[in-house]
């Protein structure tokens, strides 16, 4: 089953963020068998961090909710808001994705 996870950064975390990255990308390595895709919400700026999502696909709602609560930004208190959504895969057109991760 596919889980949005869809994260809101509290205010003034940057130096949080910035501590937790390495424990961060580690937990997302180890998980890249359901992580599909993952990346940072961006201010209209294009490099303000605002928050993460992540899409995994899970057996469940309690595994993603057992992801998520584990995943360092949430176990650090990052997050002002963490939603955990349900989905269906509708259209899948990978090649239409941005060839960096700048989005160019």
């Amino acid at each position: 089953m596919l889980y949005l996870i869809y994260c809101e950064d509290r205010p003034d975390v940057a130096a949080l963020r910035a501590a937790t990255r390495e424990t961060h990308l580690a937990y997302l390595a180890r998980h890249r068998d359901i992580l599909i895709l993952g990346g940072a919400l961006l201010a209209e700026d294009g490099t303000t961090r605002i928050g993460s999502s992540f899409l995994i696909n899970v057996p469940s709602r309690a595994a993603a909710e057992e992801f998520s609560r584990n995943e360092p930004f949430t176990a650090a208190g990052l997050f002002k808001e963490v939603r955990i959504r349900r989905m269906r895969r509708g259209q899948w057109n990978p090649t239409a994705a941005p060839a960096t991760p700048e989005g160019n």
